[in-house]
C-alpha cells in the first residue's frame, strides 16, 4: 500500500499569519516605482518622498505579493522591497487593528464595526493565498493596512532594514516560465507560522 501524504495547503489554518520572522524582526513586502523603491533599497530606509500620511499595505507573504505586483511587472509596481520591521511593531498594529470587512460573530453589529473602523489605526484583510503558479489556496493570507500614526512609525521606527528583491523575483519567475518549478520553489523565501497573540478581533 503507498504511503499516505498531505497536502500542505489543505492542513494550513485558514487564517494565519505565515512570514520570515527571527526573534526580533519580521520581513514583509511592498511593491513600488523605482523613484521610491531604488531609493528605499539603497538607504534603508523610506525616502521623505514617501507619503507618511497615507494608509500602506504590507504582506508578510512573499507570494501574494507576486500576484499582487505580478512579479514586478505592474506599472508602478517594478520595484519589490522586503521590509524587515520590528516585531513589537507589527505586533502592536495587530493588536490595535481592525477587520476591514463586518464580520457577524467577531463585531457586536455593524454600527460597532463603523465606529472601531473609523478610529483603527489598523485594517485587516484576509485574502486566499497563492500557491507558486499564483493559483489561490484555500487558505488566506493576512494583508495589514497602516495609516497616520502607524505608517510613520512604520517607515520611521520600526524599519529595521530595507532589500530590493526584485532580482529575486525575476528569476523565479524566469524559472516557472521556462518549466522549472522546482528550481523556482528553491528560492523561495522561507516563511513559517508567525506566533501572534489571540487575534480573534482579526477573525483569526
Amino acid at each position: 500500500m503507498p504511503e499516505a501524504t498531505t497536502d500542505p495547503a489543505r492542513s494550513t489554518p485558514r487564517h494565519q499569519i505565515r512570514a520570515a520572522h527571527t526573534a526580533g524582526t519580521v520581513t514583509v513586502y511592498q511593491a513600488y516605482h523605482p523613484r521610491i523603491g531604488v531609493p528605499a533599497a539603497r538607504d534603508g530606509r523610506f525616502p521623505p518622498s514617501w507619503k507618511r500620511e497615507r494608509m500602506t499595505w504590507v504582506k508578510p507573504s512573499f507570494l501574494w505579493m507576486m500576484y499582487r505586483c505580478g512579479w514586478a511587472t505592474k506599472a508602478d509596481q517594478e520595484t519589490v522591497l522586503a521590509v524587515e520591521i520590528t516585531r513589537a511593531g507589527f505586533d502592536r498594529a495587530l493588536g490595535r487593528a481592525c477587520l476591514s470587512h463586518y464580520v457577524p460573530g467577531v463585531h457586536a453589529d455593524r454600527e460597532t464595526w463603523t465606529r472601531t473602523l473609523r478610529t483603527a489605526p489598523a485594517r485587516v484583510q484576509w485574502d486566499p493565498e497563492r500557491d507558486l503558479h499564483l493559483n489561490p489556496l484555500p487558505h488566506r493570507s493576512l494583508q495589514l493596512g497602516l495609516s497616520e500614526s502607524m505608517s510613520r512609525a512604520y517607515a520611521d521606527e520600526w524599519t529595521v532594514s530595507v532589500r530590493d528583491v526584485t532580482p529575486l523575483a525575476r528569476e523565479i519567475h524566469a524559472l516557472l516560465r521556462s518549466g522549472e518549478p522546482e528550481a523556482a520553489r528553491a528560492l523561495l523565501p522561507p516563511e513559517s507560522p508567525y506566533p501572534a497573540g489571540p487575534l480573534g478581533h482579526l477573525g483569526a
